[in-house]
């Protein structure tokens, strides 16, 4: 299991080489964009996309998992298809092949006539990943690995990584929106009881280096140019700077490469703009009048994980499992866990006095189709210290329609 956790750690530093190689080359920029219809397409939001960069992060973590772990295999799953469109309309499975070669070759059928970027990329996909980590090397841990199963999120908040300004500063800690909040999930589940037991978290854009970040900007949208910016060519390329966390939550074992955050005595709730107004009008009030905004599910989740916020409240099921299997694993190591919302107001209204229901991985929604199936059906709460959840358990109870 230590070796799991390491290869989980490395596969997600090779998904941030990708993620960040994929936004710096403009002709991967303007062309690896394809907009998801039907039932995988995700009903919160008008336009949702997956990007050549979600297909083949996921595809090359499947790989080297599967390939390390083979107890894992046909147990590693993600949010995107591997089906890809090439700019002639033809379907293309993305997919690891034998050698960098073959794999620029195919990448090379979405992205023709862009040679030079699938050699770039096929390169990103086999190159080894060496982790200077002495105290995850120090990890020892026993989990049989025929007892576990995967979900990926290969980037998460994918509007923001698509579109996302890189100079949005923060508020209270925590970016409303903007690049950094594009991350690299992967959390391990019991395949048998669906609890979560491993997270690692990888903030691909989490800075800039010094020595870069005074050129030029990169634009917004695609198609737009800045002679100074690496993805045009220019002769100073945009260095970022990431990192990761992780968690392991199994039995009595609760390790983190993070400590537990410090208590606050009013809870800061993180929430989306796009929350009900009843629900930010009930917390604003638990918050002595304030409240924290913030893009992606993941980010808003490691935001309570870091200890920027303190609770993070979403009433809607416009979450899915591999949102939140990652840092739920984290937070359960360190002392918290993520709640299913509806449930946990269901049982305190029957006099429930237990621990709220938790979400669990490993059960999808009966007559569901696609992303539907792993939504996370009535919102959630995710938390740190238990007292701030049963704070705001107590006033979401007032709110009608929840």
């Amino acid at each position: 299991m230590a070796g799991l956790l390491q290869a989980l750690v490395g596969v997600s530093e090779k998904a941030a080489d990708i993620a960040r190689l994929c936004r710096r080359e403009q002709p991967l920029f303007q062309l690896l964009v394809a907009e998801k219809t039907g039932p995988d397409r995700n009903r919160r939001f008008l336009q949702d996309f997956k990007t050549l960069a979600d297909v083949l992060i996921q595809e090359v973590i499947k790989h080297d998992l599967g390939k390390e772990f083979p107890e894992l295999q046909g147990h590693i799953h993600g949010e995107e298809s591997n089906e890809f469109r090439s700019p002639e309309g033809e379907m293309v499975t993305v997919r690891v092949c034998a050698t960098p070669g073959d794999t620029a070759a195919l990448l090379l059928a979405v992205l023709a006539p862009e040679r030079e970027a699938a050699e770039l990329l096929a390169d990103a996909v086999h190159r080894d990943v060496a982790l200077a980590d002495t105290a995850l090397a120090g990890v020892e841990l026993s989990i049989p690995l025929q007892d576990l199963a995967i979900w990926i999120d290969p980037i998460d908040s994918t509007n923001e990584y698509i579109r996302g300004s890189e100079d949005v500063g923060p508020v209270d800690g925590i970016a409303p929106a903007g690049l950094c909040s594009a991350l690299v999930l992967i959390g391990a589940y019991n395949r048998h009881t669906g609890c979560p037991v491993l997270g690692v978290i990888n903030e691909p854009f989490f800075r800039r280096d010094s020595e870069t970040r005074r050129y030029g900007h990169h634009g917004q949208h695609r198609g737009s140019r800045d002679p100074t910016d690496t993805c045009t060519g220019g002769p100073h390329p945009r260095r970022w700077q990431g990192r990761y966390h992780w968690g392991v939550a199994y039995g009595d074992t609760r390790l983190s490469s993070l400590s537990p955050p410090g208590p606050s005595l009013v809870p800061r709730v993180v929430l989306s703009r796009a929350e009900a107004p009843a629900v930010q009008a009930a917390l604003k009030r638990l918050c002595g009048g304030r409240l924290l905004f913030a893009a992606g599910a993941g980010y808003k989740l490691l935001c309570v994980i870091l200890g920027l916020a303190d609770i993070y409240v979403l009433s809607e099921g416009s979450t899915f499992a591999w949102d939140a299997c990652a840092p739920h694993a984290i937070l359960r190591a360190l002392g918290g866990g993520i709640v299913a919302l509806a449930g946990a107001l269901q049982a305190r209204r029957a006099g429930g006095t237990r621990t709220p229901p938790e979400l669990v991985y490993n059960r999808p929604i009966d007559g569901a189709d696609g992303a539907e199936r792993w939504a996370n059906c009535g919102g959630l709460v995710a938390y740190v210290d238990p007292q701030h959840l049963e704070a705001v358990l107590a006033t979401l109870d007032t709110v009608p329609g929840l």
